[in-house]
């Protein structure tokens, strides 16, 4: 790399972190009615799995009201996703023991924390409660900004902030231990939402192990890739 590149190439880099740091704060004012489609691939086949909608059913002073819908089964039934006026989580699925669960959480979920900023991090407990079940647990969120991107989804390319999560979904059951689940998502300011989140998750279970404490492995979830297709009504299909 010659000098002049690698200046113009920092320079550039150097550019995006101040545009974005500037809008980290903004995320997109949403409106009723507004509606995004993700496609869902298998990351451990390449296999796409289907699309998964958000539309915008209400909008309150201190909450945001989502409907979410598949086109396919396995990407599970329509629930409902209500998020705080900031950004954060107050009902979400979270991944126990490789099955989604619906968590209503006691204090907002720090799935962000703005404004984001490159080398930021966060790290929060918070309570919640299985929607269904009525089971508690306690949730940590250890969230960091690793840097900006510039990254190209179906929807079209996008300026990100590239977010690291790792989550502890306090599900210990029986000789199960807790799920730990960790997230890469690249969020786009200029849209409010993440263009593209990966996510895994795993345990470890006690009565899958040998005799051998070494020959106990950790059972793998999913592990999927979520992009933005469109950003409007009609959810494109695979």
């Amino acid at each position: 790399m010659n000098i002049e590149y690698a200046l113009a190439f920092a320079w550039r880099a150097a550019a995006m972190c101040v545009m974005l740091s500037a809008i980290g704060a903004a995320a997109a004012a949403p409106a009723t009615g507004d509606s995004w489609a993700y496609r869902v691939v298998n990351r451990y086949n390449g296999e796409v799995r289907g699309n998964v909608q958000y539309r915008v059913d209400k909008i309150e002073a201190d909450r945001i009201v989502l409907a979410v819908t598949s086109d396919t089964v396995t990407l599970g039934p329509p629930r409902t996703e209500v998020h705080s006026a900031d950004g954060k989580w107050l009902k979400h699925v979270l991944i126990n023991h490789d099955q989604p669960v619906d968590y209503e959480f006691a204090q907002p979920y720090p799935a962000y924390d703005f404004p984001l900023a490159a080398g930021k991090s966060w790290s929060s407990r918070v309570n919640a409660v299985n929607a269904v079940t009525g089971r508690r647990a306690s949730v940590r969120v250890d969230g960091e900004v690793i840097g900006s991107e510039q990254v190209t989804v179906p929807a079209g390319a996008f300026d990100t902030f590239k977010i690291k999560r790792r989550i502890y979904a306090g599900d210990f059951e029986g000789q199960r231990s807790e799920t730990n689940i960790t997230e890469t998502e690249w969020y786009a300011p200029a849209l409010g939402r993440a263009v593209r989140l990966e996510r895994n998750s795993g345990y470890m279970d006690q009565a899958r192990c040998s005799d051998e404490m070494s020959a106990c492995t950790q059972v793998r979830g999913d592990w999927n890739v979520f992009e933005l297709v469109n950003a409007g009504a009609t959810v494109i299909k695979p």
